[in-house]
């Protein structure tokens, strides 16, 4: 009998909790929604936000802002939002980096990305292209290579922070063509593009978004795609293989967010909802085109599938370059 009473009283507490989750949801968001991004108010991942950010506010009723924490690989922004309220109010963004790299690139993290977060949506994803002075000696994929075979250790590449795909892409252009190269990893993204543009880095892989402005101002150029074809708005600049370089050498990335864990998936649902919805308005897709980035939408489910795959596909990477964080 008392067994009996106890299940019938955790069916009822239950039951309960999942009537206030679906309530709580409803009227979500109840105030300002933070998106926190590791990124430079400037860079594109956070220019995007921001698009999407002033979207999804006029959809609730409610301040959507975007908080930009650069630096520390993205350990700022993350503990800022680590131990948030569960309750959809404080959102994460992310790239592969933060959640499916860097468990294989560090020893020790100060979060774990699937005890800690919970994935919500995806934004995007994006190629990585080859970046380099417009005025500088490494106008082709091959005068790179030659320059780094010529000189081992002394051509230098940047990227946006350790760990970061652009690091980790460019390792394996290292190990693909048998060079050793200087890395000099950035914590403002925009800097690094002002140093390859004065010639004190030698080269990056970038998305596009991150490297318009300075590409439009005539300073840096694309030199290749590190993917199987070339991009549509980018007809003209050829793929690495197509431009002399690693034939196997694919760069991508992907923006989204995730949530504190214990978010209810009522919660989690709603959001992903709306930012698929607003996905689909032609202008922000519009935006994205303008960026280089590829809408990506899909459910909470598939996005932490994502991140697995991402998660295994880097490891491996890792482990085959030998690269490190510690």
């Amino acid at each position: 009998m008392k067994w009996n009473t106890r299940w019938r009283l955790s069916v009822l507490l239950a039951a309960t909790i999942g009537i206030a989750n679906v309530a709580l949801a409803q009227h979500f968001p109840s105030k300002t929604v933070k998106l926190t991004a590791p990124y430079s108010a400037g860079a594109g991942p956070a220019t995007f936000t921001r698009v999407l950010a002033d979207k999804l506010s006029k959809a609730w009723s409610q301040p959507v802002i975007v908080d930009p924490r650069p630096g520390g690989s993205g350990f700022i922004a993350i503990e800022a939002v680590k131990n948030a309220a569960p309750d959809g109010h404080e959102l994460l963004v992310v790239s592969n980096s933060h959640v499916a790299i860097n468990p294989a690139l560090y020893k020790k993290l100060p979060y774990d990305p699937d005890k800690d977060f919970v994935p919500v949506a995806m934004f995007y994803r994006t190629p990585f292209f080859i970046v380099v002075s417009s005025t500088g000696p490494y106008q082709t994929v091959p005068a790179l290579i030659a320059a780094a075979k010529a000189s081992p250790g002394t051509v230098s590449y940047g990227s946006s922070y350790v760990g970061s795909p652009s690091h980790l892409g460019s390792a394996a252009f290292e190990y693909l063509t048998g060079t050793k190269m200087i890395h000099v990893p950035f914590r403002d993204q925009s800097q690094m593009y002002v140093g390859i543009a004065n010639g004190d880095v030698g080269w990056a892989f970038s998305t596009l978004g991150s490297a318009l402005p300075l590409i439009q101002a005539g300073r840096i150029k694309l030199i290749a795609i590190a993917a199987k074809q070339r991009l549509k708005t980018q007809p003209d600049v050829p793929t690495v293989a197509e431009a002399g370089g690693p034939a196997e050498l694919e760069v991508d990335s992907w923006l989204g967010i995730v949530a504190p864990r214990g978010t209810s998936p009522e919660i989690v649902r709603r959001i992903n909802a709306e930012v698929n919805r607003q996905l689909a308005d032609p202008e922000v897709l519009e935006q994205l085109r303008k960026f280089g980035f590829e809408a990506a939408s899909g459910t909470p489910e598939q996005f932490a599938e994502i991140i697995r795959a991402d998660a295994k596909k880097y490891g491996e990477l890792v482990r085959r370059t030998g690269a490190t964080a510690d």
